[in-house]
């Protein structure tokens, strides 16, 4: 139904329309119960615990879908294990100028620049309070672009905090292509005192949440290695491999009409290589020491399962969800349950952080 009526009418509008129609039809009174009824597929196997979470499947919906927590209820209905909110600011902002988001149909792919486009997250902590307990939700946490990096620990600390009571887990976003100079904070000495002082406040809550590290799919392997040792050395929870890239290799879309669009940050198919590089890169070097959400480029239950034979715990999507609609993920929850024997271990480590 998505592919043959929906998608061929969401893209004859600009794509950042289409996405205001998609979620305003999709919050239609009951209009995502009738989808979930016609795409929603459950089974106790896909169930699986990952950094202390019991997920009870392991397709996730990526942060950038739902910035604002606006949907969340509406998209779990269509059948994922958990959606990712943000990236959230602390403070509101516009994102760049529009047009900021862009389609490459022949490579199904997009390109995007929003921004960190948001209403802040007291917005979005208006709007998770009274959530449903059974909906995994993670924060995913950035920066104002105001903000210059050398007080950017002071952004991720008001997100967190205002965060805290309403969130499974948190993302720190620090790989966003779109955001000027954040991707500097990557570097192994800011990038780790960052995680260091979300980790100090972590440990002074109750109970701990899940950290994680959204990286970006540009790293060469040495920075891959630094990675390693800042999740070791910082002790947060995992990592998500990964973010968008600044790549335009290989691309079948003419380079005039590339070159058009200019800056962004690229997902969709031309990325299911290099992220799930990553991904086997990240899992091997460090001998599974801990959990990975695997994206990018993720159009198949086959470029899934291939995602989660590298070493993926999780999945989530975003560019695939957009083009394939909520069928792949009914797709892919079928597919775990016909490979379950050949996922394992790496579909379900679960590592235990001490």
């Amino acid at each position: 139904m998505y592919k043959l009526l929906l998608r061929p009418l969401l893209f004859l509008l600009p794509p950042e329309t289409a996405h205001h129609l998609a979620f305003w039809l999709l919050r239609l009174p009951l209009m995502s119960k009738l989808l979930g009824r016609i795409y929603r597929f459950e089974h106790p196997a896909l169930a699986r615990e990952v950094f202390g979470i019991k997920f009870p499947n392991p397709i996730g919906l990526a942060a950038g879908f739902d910035k604002d927590a606006r949907a969340y209820t509406q998209l779990a209905d269509l059948g994922f294990g958990f959606i990712e909110i943000g990236t959230v600011t602390p403070r509101p902002q516009p994102g760049n100028p529009r047009p900021r988001l862009f389609r490459l149909p022949v490579d199904r792919a997009l390109i995007n620049r929003m921004g960190f486009n948001n209403e802040g997250v007291e917005a979005a902590v208006r709007r998770l309070k009274g959530r449903p307990g059974r909906l995994i939700i993670g924060g995913n946490i950035g920066k104002n672009k105001v903000t210059p990096n050398a007080d950017a620990v002071q952004d991720y600390e008001a997100a967190f905090e205002a965060l805290y009571e309403h969130v499974d887990y948190f993302v720190v976003n620090v790989s966003s292509p779109n955001t000027p100079n954040l991707r500097e904070l990557q570097d192994k000495a800011p990038l780790t005192a960052l995680l260091n002082h979300i980790q100090a406040l972590n440990r002074r809550k109750p109970r701990a949440k899940p950290v994680l590290l959204k990286i970006a799919p540009d790293l060469s392997e040495a920075q891959l290695d630094d990675i390693i040792e800042i999740v070791q050395a910082t002790a947060i929870d995992g990592v998500i491999a990964t973010n968008t890239t600044i790549s335009r290799e290989g691309l079948a879309t003419p380079e005039t009409q590339v070159a058009a669009i200019g800056a962004g940050g690229l997902s969709g198919k031309p990325l299911t290589r290099r992220a799930t590089e990553v991904i086997r890169y990240l899992y091997e070097k460090s001998s599974g020491a801990f959990p990975i959400i695997g994206v990018g480029g993720i159009f198949s239950p086959e470029d899934a399962l291939e995602k989660l034979h590298a070493g993926a715990s999780l999945v989530q999507l975003y560019s695939g969800f957009v083009y394939e609609g909520p069928a792949l993920v009914r797709r892919i929850k079928q597919a775990v349950i016909e490979n379950l024997q050949s996922l394992s271990p790496p579909h379900q480590p679960i590592i235990k952080r001490v």
